[in-house]
């Protein structure tokens, strides 16, 4: 579904990512980890093209991205979830919820609606349809901007850090809509620090570091019997024992 070839990236002289290679199957949990500033983000950005890499390929379903089509091709199969819920604030939920299967996809308004209370029962937010976001908890915003990017019927869904705005009351709540997310035959990408999420969840891990994939491997190996010493430091410092 996803497939990155020699992806580079620069931010000016800075180099962010750098011969980036990653492969992710149809209906793959892939979760992505490590330190701040290794590139994670850069990387499923570049999923999508809100970041061009300065070098390198990115294909979607076996489409190559480019300036060109990346509209056509993101919009027909992928969706984002990011750290700062990015709902819009005069609108409703419900609004908000049903504004990309109107305009993009052409459903109508009542086909829209029908998916957007289905996904707001699946978030557990049903009564929240007609509230504004600035009425909601952070938790809620998120778990609002989940029930949005399922309602595209998108066949990806990248999560960019979805829970690091939150309260640590309310991110619990995220993380069990996505657990329950992770059950359906939806390729998934998450940039997350939250490590029992990522045992508990993912089909492989990716651990970065300095703007390259360090190591990959499924839970079990990777925090039971990781090789790097780099990824063994970082989980040792992140791990309470």
């Amino acid at each position: 579904m996803i497939k990155l070839e020699h992806v580079y990236k620069n931010f000016g002289d800075l180099e962010v990512l750098k011969d980036v290679n990653l492969e992710v199957k149809e209906g793959e949990k892939l979760v992505m980890i490590g330190p701040s500033g290794s590139g994670k983000s850069t990387t499923i950005r570049c999923m999508n093209f809100l970041e061009e890499p300065t070098s390198g390929s990115v294909y979607i379903n076996g489409e190559k991205l480019t300036h060109q089509n990346k509209t056509k091709v993101i919009r027909d199969n992928i969706s984002m979830v990011f750290q700062q819920f990015n709902l819009y604030p005069h609108m409703t939920v419900l609004k908000n919820l049903t504004i990309a299967p109107m305009k993009l996809h052409h459903k109508s308004k009542k086909e829209a609606e029908e998916l957007a209370f289905h996904y707001l029962d699946v978030v557990g937010l049903r009564e929240k349809a007609h509230a504004y976001p600035t009425m909601l908890s952070g938790g809620q915003q998120q778990r609002i901007a989940i029930a949005r990017a399922l309602c595209t019927e998108s066949k990806i869904i990248l999560f960019d850090e979805p829970t690091s705005a939150l309260d640590p009351e309310t991110i619990q709540e995220v993380l069990d809509v996505m657990i329950k997310l992770a059950k359906e035959n939806i390729t998934m990408v998450v940039v997350t620090h939250e490590m029992g999420f990522a045992r508990q969840v993912a089909d492989r891990i990716v651990f970065m570091a300095g703007g390259q994939i360090i190591e990959e491997g499924n839970p079990e190996h990777f925090f039971e019997n990781p090789e790097s010493d780099r990824v063994k430091q970082f989980l040792g410092k992140i791990i309470r024992k």
